[in-house]
């Protein structure tokens, strides 16, 4: 279980995984949603800016913290 403060991240991570990537594409397999999914990721984590972090990528926004564990698996799948 996570902590309260966290669901509220993950929630809007998979509303927008969901509009961006499941309802954005017709998938026949497995391969193609882990492939889509995979390139999508790359994209959320290190190109794309976040509002909630001052509109940059997490991956620029990383060498910012001291210490919040498994902030990249947060933001992973």
């Amino acid at each position: 279980l996570g902590r309260l403060n966290q669901n509220g991240l993950i929630e809007r991570f998979n509303r927008t995984y969901r509009t961006e990537v499941l309802d954005a594409y017709l998938f026949t397999n497995l391969e193609q949603v882990q492939t889509i999914t995979n390139q999508w990721l790359v994209d959320y984590n290190e190109y794309r800016p976040h509002e909630a972090l001052g509109n940059i990528p997490p991956v620029q926004f990383m060498p910012r913290l001291t210490r919040v564990p498994n902030l990249y698996r947060i933001l992973s799948i």
